[in-house]
């Protein structure tokens, strides 16, 4: 049953039943609690909530305790028609005004939410309960909810007309999949930020202790690791520092290795033109500053992301809570607002530690892509080298043995690196696996004749540019030259539809893989110390309150990441944990690519510090 929801004044809501394809199936009903009304429906089972955006009314179902199963999620489907209709040049037809109102109705509750509660906007969620209205007045400025009513009739017009348009798609089966997986990850993502990701701030601060000195007093102020190896950098161009310290030549320069431009100028004066400061570029130098200098630029780039200023503003309580942007990238991977949750360095997996008597169980898909290539190809040769657990290894066979041969050749196919070695490898491959090599060069051609291109599911690349179609035209005239600039344009964009064919179908399994996690884990009870599923069709409310006693809490998503998951559960359910990541593994490969000899293999490890889990 398909059920659309507003909220309303106060803590009050409209709901209205929806038939199979969108229309009202009842009418309205207003409830003075919306929450306590959500919470009832998802004991029953079997909802589907219409909303415009998980993002925006979710969270503070969460902090009420309620979780649902289900959702539809307009704007996130939205996004969806929007780049497959685009990409074949059909005009948006739905009704615009409505999902204009849907768009401020999200964005009234978004703001409305983080006003109410400013952990929301800083580092997470206060533990003090619900608030005294679903959403509060919001800070000064923020737009008004627009009325309860006309939001949900706008909800009800626009759903009803997505499904229209999701059943007409060229595959509707696997469209409406990518539809539901996406709206199921928004319901992830707002989980995963109410958990937030176990982080020990001590173990945080003691390693920017021994990596940059002690936190420095003032603000601004280098840690005394940093200033060290300023001043080292300064010596060795024999110039001041930028604190005034000199050096045995030209009094009248300073020195700042936080510049590119006097780094650049220094190393000009010693007869060393380069053209960026670039680690790269650095690397190949050989100069009596460049040691100092490619230290300070590692430690300095990781005071400024990852330094105590980041500590403070995003780890609260002992845990991180970013925010996850569902389909945040084009090719459908997932980005995070804030706290850089997708590029935590790998030193500082020693700060994410599990609570007492908690593990994590850290999953990940060994060599993704290659194997959802081979799948996609449905290359038998390649198939079978993708059912093995090395991939690389397998395919080494082709070339001489040699892995790191076979490895440059693949990532080559789907990267589309043709240049020296490279370029040999791959034509090894086009003569073994013909069809996986035909499979990303037909997308390659497509993009550099300006179509577009989709991944398994239908998610689809955005079409080129009116400036690129201009840049590469054919001239009407035959004896005007072409724009020397057109074939590299063509080749660039070649190089994105070689990828994104790739790269969106791994996100495309990444995230039903999740999905199917999330469904899993909620299955897990825990009674008297031991771990077993639950039942299909038994909510996990009815455990609690059963009268039995040491129940353990439920295991939560805290992480992800591409191809990489965590979650943070009771040691005693780590074996159940990582049955159902195995699962949902075997589940994501069976509804994304149907029957397929290609293994999606994922290594897991239970332990207590993220570190470790590689």
């Amino acid at each position: 049953m398909r059920v659309a929801v507003v909220p309303g004044p106060g803590q009050s809501g409209l709901l209205r039943p929806l038939g199979a394809d969108g229309s009202p199936a009842g009418p309205p009903v207003e409830v003075p609690d919306l929450v306590a009304a959500v919470a009832e429906y998802e004991q029953k089972g079997s909802t589907r909530w219409v909303w415009p955006s998980a993002a925006s009314c979710y969270q503070v179902l969460r902090r009420a305790g309620v979780r649902v199963a289900r959702c539809h999620d307009v704007l996130l489907a939205d996004a969806l028609l929007r780049g497959r209709d685009a990409g074949i040049g059909v005009e948006p037809t739905g009704p615009r005004d409505a999902l204009a109102l849907l768009r401020d109705a999200a964005a009234a509750g978004a703001a409305a939410g983080a006003g109410a509660d400013p952990g929301l906007r800083d580092t997470g969620l206060r533990d003090t309960g619900l608030q005294d209205t679903l959403f509060e007045p919001a800070l000064a400025g923020a737009p008004a909810p627009p009325d309860p009513s006309a939001t949900l009739d706008a909800l009800i017009d626009v759903h009803a007309d997505q499904l229209r348009r999701i059943a007409a798609d060229e595959h509707p089966a696997r469209f409406g999949l990518l539809v539901n997986a996406e709206s199921a990850g928004a319901l992830v993502a707002a989980e995963m930020t109410a958990a937030g990701l176990p982080w020990r701030p001590e173990v945080h601060d003691a390693l920017l202790t021994e990596l940059l000195g002690p936190r420095p007093t003032l603000p601004g102020q280098r840690p005394a690791r940093l200033a060290d190896l300023a001043g080292q950098i300064a010596a060795a161009f024999g110039v001041p520092d930028d604190r005034g310290s000199r050096g045995p030549r030209d009094p009248r320069l300073a020195m700042n290795p936080d510049s590119p431009t006097q780094v650049l100028q220094a190393l000009a004066a010693d007869g060393i033109r380069l053209p960026s400061t670039r680690l790269a570029v650095l690397r190949d130098v050989d100069h009596p500053a460049i040691a100092p200098l490619l230290e300070y630029k590692e430690l300095a780039r990781l005071h400024s992301a990852f330094g105590w200023a980041w500590l403070d503003t995003w780890v609260r309580g002992g845990r991180f809570r970013p925010e996850y942007l569902v389909g945040g990238v084009v090719s459908g991977r997932w980005a995070s607002r804030g706290g850089g949750a997708l590029q935590i360095p790998r030193l500082l997996r020693q700060a994410v530690v599990a609570d007492p008597g908690w593990v994590l169980v850290a999953a990940d898909a060994a060599q993704l892509e290659p194997r959802v290539l081979a799948a996609l190809a449905g290359d038998r040769a390649f198939a079978a080298a993708a059912a093995a657990g090395d991939l690389y290894a397998e395919l080494a066979v082709a070339f001489g043995g040699d892995r790191a041969k076979a490895k440059i050749a693949m990532l080559s196919a789907m990267y589309g690196g043709a240049g020296g070695e490279a370029g040999q490898l791959l034509a090894v491959l086009r003569q073994r696996f013909p069809a996986a090599a035909g499979y990303v060069e037909a997308a390659a051609r497509a993009g550099e004749e300006g179509r577009v291109v989709r991944s398994v599911l239908g998610r689809t690349c955005p079409p080129p540019s009116a400036g690129w179609r201009a840049l590469t035209e054919e001239a009407a005239d035959p004896d005007t030259e072409r724009d020397p600039g057109a074939g590299r344009a063509s080749r660039a964009r070649g190089r994105f539809t070689r990828n994104f064919v790739v790269q969106a179908s791994a996100a495309d399994w990444a995230l039903v893989m999740l999905v199917s996690l999330r469904a899993g884990l909620a299955k897990i009870s825990s009674v008297n110390g031991t771990s077993r599923l639950r039942p299909a069709g038994r909510p996990a409310s009815d455990d609690a309150g059963s009268g039995q006693p040491n129940r353990l809490a439920s295991p939560e998503l805290v992480f992800f990441q591409h191809d990489e998951v965590i979650v943070h559960c009771q040691a005693e359910q780590a074996d159940a944990v990582a049955a159902v990541v195995s699962q949902a593994a075997d589940e994501a490969s069976r509804l994304v690519f149907g029957p397929t000899r290609v293994a999606f293999p994922l290594s897991t490890a239970v332990v207590a510090c993220y570190a470790d889990a590689k």
